[in-house]
């Protein structure tokens, strides 16, 4: 009796062990799969994530994307631009020429301008990053600082200063432009018919429109070469987006060049050119400390 109650204990233990030993090699197995389907996943979730930074690298998501580049060239021309030199031209050769003509030119001039100075700044990408950052950044801050300290010295009537300099260049090319505008000598004399006269006036028109398009061109080309708002564009260009920071800028001269051809006589006698260089010189500052803190306190 004692033998067979001990064989059926025995028994009952070996079939509780082996449903132990099955339950474990089945939890094991599943386990195994869950931990395969997790790797997988986890996987999966690093593809979509690298997937998401490469689509945010090709959109401009990043802090210098495509939105950054377009906002900081676009402030920094319209502080630096209203009331400058080339802004003054356009003024005044609106005042004597067809306004569409002269924004033409002007607007083509600054357009290969911005080019040529975010080109410049995209190949400073070679540069290790840290001292692109800290070119730009004092590039920056000592434009902002020299817009402040030339505000503090500005007399009162430097904007007709300004005026003036400007009007001087415009009328020095005045000269070519009258000179190049000669009639044929045989028209004056009337050897021509009509339709010879017809032909020669729309040629004349065409010359004189070329002329004034190009005059507009090579004067505020000149005029902005090597001045601040290029420089700026081309620190603009070695950190941020290329694209944004050229459509920022040509943006931005539209804007202000536009302003110049509509009104900019009246415009020049309401606006204090002190004011608009002190708020320069702050904008530069803003983007010098803000370089340093996105580059120390949030990448």
């Amino acid at each position: 009796m004692i033998n067979r109650c001990f064989f059926i204990f025995l028994t009952i233990v070996l079939i509780l062990l082996i449903q132990y030993t099955s339950s474990e090699e089945s939890n094991i197995k599943d386990t195994n799969i869950v931990n395969d389907e997790s790797f997988k996943h986890v996987k999966v979730l690093d593809l979509h994530d690298n997937a998401k930074d490469i689509d945010k690298k090709i959109i401009g998501e990043e802090d210098n994307g495509f939105i950054s580049g377009f906002t900081g060239s676009f402030l920094i021309i319209i502080v630096s631009e209203i009331g400058d030199k080339t802004w003054f031209i356009a003024a005044i050769m609106s005042m004597r020429y067809s306004r569409l003509l002269v924004f033409s030119g002007a607007i083509s001039a600054l357009a290969v301008m911005t080019i040529l100075s975010v080109f410049v700044g995209w190949l400073m990408q070679v540069v290790p990053d840290i001292i692109v950052f800290w070119i730009s950044t004092g590039l920056f801050a000592v434009f902002g600082i020299q817009m402040l300290y030339e505000a503090f010295k500005m007399s009162s009537n430097e904007g007709a200063e300004e005026l003036e300099e400007a009007q001087a260049e415009v009328q020095k090319s005045e000269l070519d432009i009258e000179t190049s505008n000669l009639v044929n000598p045989s028209l004056e004399q009337g050897g021509a018919t009509k339709d010879d006269k017809n032909i020669n006036s729309i040629h004349k028109s065409f010359s004189y429109s070329t002329i004034i398009f190009m005059k507009s061109f090579s004067l505020t080309f000149l005029a902005e070469w090597g001045d601040r708002s290029q420089i700026a564009t081309i620190a603009l260009g070695a950190v941020k987006d290329v694209f944004g920071v050229i459509l920022g800028g040509v943006v931005g001269h539209s804007i202000c060049t536009g302003i110049a051809v509509i009104g900019g006589r009246v415009i020049a006698q309401k606006i204090s050119v002190r004011t608009v260089t002190i708020i320069g010189g702050f904008t530069f500052i803003f983007f010098a400390l803000a370089n340093i803190v996105v580059k120390f306190f949030i990448e």
